[in-house]
């Protein structure tokens, strides 16, 4: 049972966590000089582009009241350079990323959390607005939206596996995904495949352990999932090497098939190499039409 006690140690070891990680991403994006991303253009792009029903967050100054006036919705009026400069943000949070197989080396999700916020604070700084997928956090721009995106990617999923989520995706905007991708294909499948029909283009982070391409393991080993749901014991854990390796050549086949489906751009991260070169992958990927590994 939950007591108000422990609820409250839970919710201030959770908000002491959202500090760090701002100032380690902005760390991180200082290292990487700002290039010509972005489309700030003063006097352009004030077309109107849709209405669309309003989410939390919205501001209600942004309530079109003629429009919502013929329903019992509300909706908002977004223009062109709303879209074009709108970019999402999905970064697994589920329990196989808080996985690290040695003391010097980042839980899959740190890493994966500092990147998205990183990408975050170049992309604001280019002119752009950032939000995560879904109807949480639309894609807005400013420092509290930052602050906002820190304390919400610093929240765990208890599922071992959390599928991207495909709601709410904004027409013709852009999406970055970071996960480990070793849950379900189908939800990353039904995510990239919604995002494509509403004209989202995007980038696929494949972030892993060393361990996981390697599988340094031999003899007698139990094998358990971070969130304890999964478990094996093999005397003989060697010969699983070659199975596992195949199937997870097969997943990044998978991956990269799907990707290049949808017109999205899949690059490969290991947590033991640089989160720099990560970023400037990242960052650069979303102007660019052809993805590597990162």
């Amino acid at each position: 049972m939950t007591t108000p006690v422990s609820l409250r140690a839970k919710a201030e070891e959770q908000a002491a966590r959202f500090p760090d990680l701002l100032a380690r991403a902005e760390h991180l994006a200082g290292a990487v000089l700002l290039g010509s991303h972005g489309r700030r253009r003063a006097g352009g792009g004030d077309d109107f582009w849709q209405y669309r029903p309003a989410q939390t967050g919205d501001s209600r100054r942004r309530i079109d009241h003629r429009r919502s006036a013929r329903g019992d919705q509300e909706f908002v009026r977004e223009h062109e350079w709303q879209i074009a400069q709108s970019v999402m943000l999905w970064i697994d949070q589920g329990a196989s990323m808080r996985f690290s197989s040695g003391p010097n080396l980042p839980q899959k999700a740190d890493r994966a959390r500092v990147l998205g916020l990183a990408v975050a604070i170049l992309l604001q700084r280019g002119g752009e607005r950032v939000g995560l997928t879904g109807t949480a956090l639309p894609p807005r721009s400013g420092r509290p939206q930052l602050l906002r995106l820190a304390e919400m990617l610093s929240q765990d999923d208890a599922n071992d596996y959390a599928p991207p989520e495909h709601r709410a995706m904004i027409p013709h905007a852009r999406a970055v995904f970071i996960s480990d991708f070793m849950g379900d294909l189908d939800g990353i499948t039904l995510a990239l495949t919604k995002a494509a029909d509403r004209g989202v283009r995007g980038v696929l982070c494949h972030l892993l352990d060393p361990s996981e391409e390697a599988f340094p393991f031999s003899g007698r080993t139990i094998f358990e999932s971070v969130g304890g749901t999964l478990r094996h014991e093999t005397l003989k854990a060697s010969d699983l090497k070659s199975r596992y390796l195949e199937r997870l050549a097969e997943r990044k086949a998978e991956l990269q098939r799907l990707c290049a489906l949808t017109g999205w751009h899949y690059g490969l991260h290991h947590t033991n190499t640089s989160a720099q070169s990560a970023l400037l992958w990242l960052y650069s990927a979303l102007d660019t039409r052809a993805g590597a590994a990162a």
